[in-house]
């Protein structure tokens, strides 16, 4: 199964931290990992995308954090002998969402902020009306310290690297179910620059934005 380059973004990556540990540990990011072809006997399950997201938070060094999710376009896990084997995921980048903010128009301007909506601002962030979506094929599962550490390629922006990160993957003779633990990814990998005090020179310290996104990962798939 050839890795189709979808455009995604979230991974966005916003520069995110997730849901309030701020002592999320690091994905371990590598180069492109090889994406084989599902076995021709394994099962697919196919993605819910209303039981399925990724909850984000991202914020300056100073620590004015905001949180949000991303919603989960389609996809699709493949099972062999009680195991997931393969599996390919699309995010739906024009789903990203602020959740911390409750003045209406604050909201709007940091979801259109980050999205890129207008011109001068579209490269900023993730840009979703050039990059709609963003990808993660999964490429392996292994056992570590007693822990599922799940490995796949992510795409944000045409850049692609591959993560590996910690999660409990259940699979039943009906779903699959795979939740991460809190994890950070550093967001100027895949192109996400924007006031990044690693890439920006010169900056003001109250203008920095954390390289570090912290993600949780929730996603169900039925036959």
């Amino acid at each position: 199964m050839k890795k189709i380059v979808l455009t995604l973004a979230v991974i966005a990556t916003l520069s995110l931290t997730s849901c309030g540990n701020k002592n999320a540990d690091k994905a371990t990011t590598t180069t492109e990992q090889e994406v084989t072809t599902p076995a021709a006997d394994a099962i697919n399950y196919n993605v819910v995308a209303a039981d399925s997201k990724i909850d984000w938070v991202g914020g300056k060094i100073s620590g004015d954090n905001h949180t949000g999710t991303i919603t989960l376009k389609e996809g699709k896990v493949f099972v062999k002998e009680g195991k997931v084997t393969n599996g390919t995921f699309v995010l739906d980048m024009n789903t990203i969402n602020v959740t911390d903010i409750t003045d209406p128009d604050g909201k709007a301007g940091l979801e259109a902020h980050l999205k890129g909506s207008a011109e001068e601002k579209a490269d900023h962030f993730f840009n979703v009306g050039k990059y709609p979506t963003a990808t993660f094929e999964l490429t392996s599962i292994a056992e570590e310290n007693g822990k599922q550490m799940v490995t796949g390629n992510l795409t944000v922006k045409e850049a692609t690297n591959a993560i590996t990160f910690p999660a409990t993957v259940t699979v039943t003779d009906n779903d699959v179910t795979i939740v991460s633990e809190e994890f950070a990814i550093d967001r100027t990998k895949w192109g996400v620059n924007f006031n990044s005090g690693s890439i920006v020179k010169d900056l003001a310290g109250d203008k920095i934005i954390n390289d570090e996104i912290k993600i949780k990962i929730s996603t169900k798939a039925t036959k």
